[in-house]
């Protein structure tokens, strides 16, 4: 009889212990996902509107900071395209390079309807992202603009060696100038030089920023006004660490 009493007396004993951690876990479970919740709501035209250009700097720069640690924010992918259907309001346009080791939205952090990405190898300038930039800034009110190379470019390096190639010919070409303002780099000026290679990838950034202020009236008026900022970028391949640069 004492034995079954014991028994029993346990057996409650772990059910009530069980339920209270039960209880806990579902409201830690409902805690996380109320926080979820908040840091995944998208852009609004509100949020969007009542940002500077530098504080967008600044939320690139803590996502860029966030994706080097791995302590990427938690998105609820599903939420964000269901809210992001009916508009959407991104606070920057980000000019990148075609290569796949540069996923921009994860590079900083950030989620659906948070800024606009143009591609093409080795983020040069030409009518059509200029458009897209425009659009971008004048049209749908991002305030930033980022010009974002990249380490070990192989655009960069085929331009450096004068590779002929379809039209990659062409493409090339917008890369060149990069490379002729360092005629009086010393040193080996191949692509096997990562130390020359780096200073021409730098110079191709800066070149598509003049390019941008030359050949849009809009954005540079845009700029000088305040509305927007126009800014370089490096993200090293090897670290995920971007470095800005104006």
């Amino acid at each position: 009889m004492k034995k079954l009493l014991l028994v029993s007396f346990v057996s409650s004993l772990f059910l009530f212990s069980c339920g209270n951690k039960s209880e806990v876990k579902h409201e830690e479970k409902q805690e996380s996902k109320k926080e979820t919740e908040v840091r995944n709501d998208v852009m609004t035209k509100e949020l969007q509107q009542a940002k500077t250009p530098e504080q967008v700097l600044e939320i690139l720069k803590t996502g860029n900071a966030k994706f080097v640690k791995g302590d990427l924010t938690f998105t609820d992918y599903p939420k964000q395209i269901m809210q992001t259907s009916q508009g959407q309001f991104p606070t920057a346009v980000v000019l990148s390079c075609l290569d796949s080791r540069v996923p921009v939205e994860k590079v900083f952090d950030l989620g659906i309807g948070d800024i606009f990405v143009a591609r093409v190898a080795g983020n040069i300038i030409n009518p059509d992202i200029l458009a897209s930039m425009e659009y971008g800034c004048k049209v749908v009110g991002s305030k930033l603009i980022v010009v974002l190379g990249h380490t070990e470019c192989g655009a960069v390096k085929a331009a450096i060696d004068d590779v002929k190639l379809g039209n990659i010919t062409e493409l090339l070409e917008k890369i060149q100038p990069a490379v002729d303002s360092l005629s009086k780099f010393d040193g080996d000026k191949t692509s096997k030089n990562k130390d020359y290679v780096k200073k021409v990838t730098d110079e191709n950034v800066i070149v598509a920023i003049d390019e941008i202020r030359k050949k849009s009236p809009i954005l540079k008026e845009m700029e000088e006004k305040g509305e927007i900022q126009i800014v370089g970028g490096l993200y090293d391949v090897s670290t995920g660490s971007v470095t800005f640069m104006k």
